[in-house]
């Protein structure tokens, strides 16, 4: 058990595999004066050999009285004052009250308590430890509990209130009100609505009733040691187990002020070395069935494409736009597939973001999204012909789209960007720059600011290069448009291919391949053929000149 203290508070926290059940602890409880409490005079030899007695023999008070017992977890322990109210069945209300009254009739049938003073309050006793509900964080005596220190107090609070008995006698001891709420009020959630971890709770208390009296009070039952266990294995004790400290000293409430000391320790029985090694294979047996358990879960065989086929995959987030006109954006996206290029089964290629108010960062507006979005996309090449076998493909292409939603409901078109898909895999940070059109009169800027809308694409991918775009030449001469702010994206791109892992193969292949697939080599292919045709063309220039001298 490994253990961190709270000195402060005297609470210490343990964790513990082993069964609570096997959990014991000794508490020795001791009866000390007041004169005690400081040094008393030992008795020694005087120089003519009487003997001086010490100041408790000259005063003829009786021998310290002391109190041992070993308790075990959730162990019930009576009091006297429990003893009598048990011991008669009219006092008996609640199915607990009888289990308790038959066994305080066996108990004094067999003779009397094991414990005079010493005695426990287990979890399911109707017992509220006022000390601890009204304990504050600091020793400030000017300190008032929080909202939320207050609503956690009743968490788990048991209530000890007066109740008539069938006789109209006094009992403290009374039965649990309902916790159940049969119509919660939304009010009343929102102002219960705590976490609460279950656990057991154990109290080891002792009687301090004066010798004289005759009659035991609940007034007079003092908490020596709480222990508390929840569901993931923590122990919390309060206060700490003595050790090797000096005794913990509680003195009473009483006219006498009548002290005592107690000391609590932890005597479960160790583990003996063959339980160990016994403990310690079980549990490496069940950690190995657990795994085997969850690889026959997942698999082991790894999902694979078929030969020629690249798969990419992309995990990617709208991390934040900034330097818009207007509040309230949201982004429209969607991937542009290039030929060869089709997407996975039940896969979406667009979506639409949350809409993000912006906040003032310095001089900018900044709208963070950190909205996620993720794409399957597959490229095969075999409807690829002998004349474009050497062409390297293109990649996909994302389309953005920014636009703004006022309390009118009126939305503006703020924005356009494209980016291509990085063709190396890994981590991309980019930043899109936008723009949007402008119009051609100042009657679109009004309109834009008055009732909203503004001049739009009839085809978003016109801000790159359409697919539907014939000839070699895209003219956008005399279109006007205005530069806006810029989005900010994270992609992480993963590759999957066969010839990646084929590792038998030569370089020269697998780069052809990679080449083709559009893998990793493709921007390296392309400075090589540029180095190579810049090789030529000087070869080229001084044959020439060399034709020309002669």
């Amino acid at each position: 058990m490994a253990d961190s203290g709270e000195s402060d508070f005297g609470i210490a926290h343990y964790r513990s595999r082993d069964p609570i059940k096997n959990l014991k602890i000794k508490v020795t409880l001791k009866s000390v004066t007041s004169s005690s409490l400081v040094p008393t005079a030992l008795s020694f030899q005087s120089g003519d050999g009487s003997r001086v007695q010490d100041l408790n023999e000259q005063q003829g008070k009786p021998q310290d009285e002391t109190e041992v017992y070993l308790f075990g977890w959730q162990e019930k322990v009576f009091s006297k004052r429990e003893t009598e109210l048990y011991v008669d069945e009219v006092n008996c209300f609640t199915p607990l009250d009888y289990k308790y009254h038959d066994e305080v009739t066996k108990l004094l049938e067999k003779g009397d308590r094991p414990t005079k003073r010493l005695f426990s309050y287990v979890d399911h006793d109707r017992f509220t430890d006022l000390d601890a509900e009204t304990k504050m964080m600091t020793t400030s005596p000017n300190e008032k509990p929080t909202w939320l220190a207050e609503r956690v107090r009743t968490v788990r609070q048991r209530r000890v209130q007066d109740r008539r008995t069938r006789e109209g006698e006094s009992n403290a001891m009374l039965a649990k009100l309902s916790p159940i709420m049969d119509n919660p009020s939304e009010e009343f959630k929102l102002r219960t609505h705590i976490t609460n971890t279950p656990s057991q709770v154990m109290h080891i208390m002792a009687d301090l009733t004066s010798p004289g009296s005759q009659v035991s009070d609940i007034g007079d039952e003092y908490v020596l040691c709480t222990i508390k266990v929840d569901i993931n294995g923590v122990i919390s004790v309060k206060p700490d187990f003595s050790r090797h400290r000096p005794p913990y000293i509680i003195v009473t409430e009483s006219a006498k002020r009548d002290a005592y000391e107690f000391t609590v320790e932890h005597v479960s029985k160790p583990m003996t070395r063959e339980e160990k090694t016994r403990e310690v294979k079980m549990y490496r047996e069940l950690y190995s069935r657990h795994a085997d358990f969850m690889a026959s879960c997942v698999g082991h065989g790894f999902e694979q494409v078929s030969q020629g086929v690249l798969r990419l995959l992309v995990f990617g987030e709208i991390v934040s736009a900034r330097n818009y006109e207007y509040d309230n954006l949201y982004i429209h996206y969607f991937v542009e597939l290039p030929r060869n290029w089709s997407p996975a089964a039940n896969q979406q290629l667009s979506g639409v973001s949350q809409i993000c108010q912006t906040k003032v960062e310095g001089r900018e507006n900044v709208a963070y999204f950190c909205f996620p979005f993720d794409f399957d996309l597959i490229y095969r090449n075999e409807d690829v012909t002998e004349e474009d076998k050497y062409v390297l493909p293109h990649w996909p292409q994302l389309f953005i789209e920014v636009l703004s939603l006022d309390s009118w409901q009126r939305y503006r078109t703020e924005g356009y960007g494209y980016i291509d898909m990085p063709s190396t895999p890994g981590m991309h940070t980019l930043e899109l720059t936008t723009w949007r059109p402008c119009g051609n009169s100042m009657v679109d800027q009004m309109r834009r600011f008055f009732i909203g809308g503004s001049p739009e694409l009839e085809d978003p991918s016109y801000t790159a290069i359409p697919a539907t775009q014939e000839g070699q030449i895209l003219s956008k001469f005399g279109f006007r448009t205005e530069s806006t702010g810029s989005v900010k994206i994270k992609l992480n791109m993963m590759q999957q291919s066969q010839v990646f892992m084929e590792s038998t193969t030569s370089k020269r292949k697998v780069g052809s391949l990679i080449d083709r697939l559009g893998g990793l080599s493709m921007q390296h292919s392309v400075q090589t053929v540029l180095e190579m045709f810049l090789k030529a063309r000087k070869r080229m220039e001084a044959a020439r000149d060399s034709l020309q001298t002669l």
